[in-house]
């Protein structure tokens, strides 16, 4: 159970001389990481299928060795996680010295650097975006149309799309798609300056997730720094967010940024005390929260489980009673429905995107649990002679997985109402709920759910629970975004290949700082 009164983190001290040149031997493997992924994108990325690299002297080499690319990308991976994980040395909330936020910031600066202008990377989502928002640019509904009957089978941003979206309409919610259609023209068509827009638009999601989260950790009693490192500088966002360029960011990034927004001006009020006096401009800044959180909404409608959870916290405000969470929920639930109406009709796409929602759901992830279990019925019934109703069980698992993820909702709702938990703990765990048993659960979409429970999470099983996920799911997707097409020998050659390079990178890593690779001493952490 969550602590229920958040406490203030200790003051860490600044690194010491040989932490510091352990630091900067840590950001530098991990640039070199995202180095060797860039060059490796060049080759064994989700290219666009008129790849503008191959026209490119000395660089389009990478597109002929196609195996030694995703050798160098698969040792990029394993050497941006492996420096991740030597990182969080300096950010463990134990320790008597920690790095600072600027350190950190600085470190995640360096290690995307390299991936801004790659292509795109482990999806090919990014292509979806660009043809609907083309679709939006050119005064049609993307949420009738897929970009094959809209654009035409052989328009040049329709052949970059995955075969499996090419007649669906977006999921996405109306800001995205007309922010989109406003960059569309900007493009002139050109896919590599799209996926450069496109890839914009993630990374304003990454700066205000950067900007909220040691702000809210603050907030909630847990170091900055260890909200940052798990949080912000988690490969998981490094390799989709930024690498991939998926919409996610953008819509995690205004929830974060409307939850700090939200509660600037909110005093702190223990259980059981009297509620302070209203501070000048509270209810503005929970205006604007609300606001901001429902433009995260605008763009994917996940970000919709922040809204009764922020009116958990303002109604523990005040006296925690039932009157006071009506009294809070109505204003806000106004707010909401006023901005999202207006949201809507101001960009012109009104409310059709609501009913296009189930669009991903038509994928089935092999790491869902969901999925996996839909199929294993499959395969039971086949063993029984019963036959395969695999195609069958998904949408009753699938539904019954939602069900599930609500009831887990619900639950922490209550809880948190009943300051049993903090309720930014209940979303982070809702929001994991919902993810792990959607049937296209992908790797990035466990950031919906570690991302704010890095802000308030201060329990060690659930650092490394989240540590241990962090780094294993980057490595369940290829850097393709698409299967080897039954060239199974590619991957293990390639795989051999990365890890010489990435135990030589370690090895050189010891000798330059034996500090990363050695076990803490006591005297480095805080009395408890």
């Amino acid at each position: 159970m969550a602590t229920l009164v958040p406490g203030r983190p200790h003051e860490p001290e600044p690194l010491d001389d040989k932490e510091l040149r352990g630091l900067n031997v840590v950001r530098r493997f991990g640039a070199v990481g995202s180095l060797f992924l860039a060059l490796g994108s060049l080759g064994a990325g989700a290219a666009p299928v008129i790849n503008p690299v191959q026209e490119i002297p000395v660089l389009r080499l990478f597109t002929r060795i196609p195996m030694v690319s995703l050798a160098m990308g698969l040792a990029g991976m394993a050497i941006i996680v492996l420096s991740w994980l030597l990182l969080g040395r300096f950010a463990q909330p134990a320790r008597r010295r920690l790095a600072t936020q600027g350190q950190l910031a600085r470190t995640i600066a360096l290690w995307c650097a390299p991936l801004l202008f790659i292509p795109p990377l482990f999806s090919r989502d990014v292509y979806s975006y660009l043809a609907q928002s083309e679709i939006v640019a050119r005064g049609m509904d993307p949420y009738s149309l897929g970009p094959a009957e809209a654009l035409g089978v052989s328009d040049p941003l329709t052949s970059g799309v995955s075969n499996m979206w090419r007649e669906t309409p977006a999921p996405y919610g109306p800001l995205l798609l007309r922010l989109g259609g406003w960059l569309a023209p900007l493009s002139s068509g050109n896919i590599v300056t799209g996926v450069l827009l496109q890839r914009g638009l993630a990374l304003i999601g990454v700066i205000l997730i950067i900007w909220a989260l040691p702000r809210l950790a603050r907030r909630f009693g847990v170091q900055p720094a260890t909200a940052l490192w798990l949080g912000a500088a988690n490969p998981l966002l490094i390799f989709h967010f930024v690498a991939g360029a998926h919409n996610d960011a953008l819509a995690i990034g205004l929830m974060v940024a409307g939850l700090e927004v939200g509660l600037q001006r909110m005093p702190v009020r223990f259980k059981n005390d009297a509620p302070p006096p209203l501070a000048k401009g509270e209810l503005l800044y929970i205006g604007l929260g609300v606001v901001l959180i429902t433009l995260g909404v605008a763009v994917k409608i996940n970000a919709i489980l922040a809204l009764p959870f922020f009116t958990v916290m303002v109604a523990r405000r005040w006296h925690g009673r039932i009157k006071d969470l009506v009294t809070a929920a109505v204003p806000m639930a106004l707010l909401f429905g006023v901005t999202l109406v207006a949201v809507c009709y101001g960009t012109g796409l009104g409310f059709g995107w609501v009913g296009a929602l189930g669009t991903p759901g038509l994928v089935r992830s092999w790491i869902s649990p969901t999925s996996e279990l839909a199929a294993l019925g499959g395969v039971l019934g086949i063993a029984l002679g019963l036959g395969n109703h695999t195609n069958a069980m998904v949408p009753i698992l699938g539904t019954l997985g939602y069900a599930v993820a609500g009831a887990v909702t619900v639950k922490f709702l209550w809880d948190s109402f009943k300051w049993r938990y903090r309720p930014i703990i209940g979303l982070g765990v809702s929001l994991g709920a919902v993810m792990v048993l959607h049937v296209a659960l992908q790797p990035w979409y466990l950031l919906w759910a570690i991302i704010p429970l890095a802000a308030a999470a201060g329990t060690s099983r659930f650092r490394i629970a989240a540590t241990i996920v962090t780094a294993v799911l980057p490595f369940l997707l290829p850097t393709t975004g698409s299967t080897f097409e039954g060239r199974g020998f590619v991957l293990p050659f390639a795989w051999a290949a990365a890890g010489v390079v990435t135990l030589l990178g370690l090895f050189i890593v010891h000798r330059l700082s034996p500090l990363l690779l050695s076990r803490p001493s006591p005297e480095h952490s805080v009395p408890a």
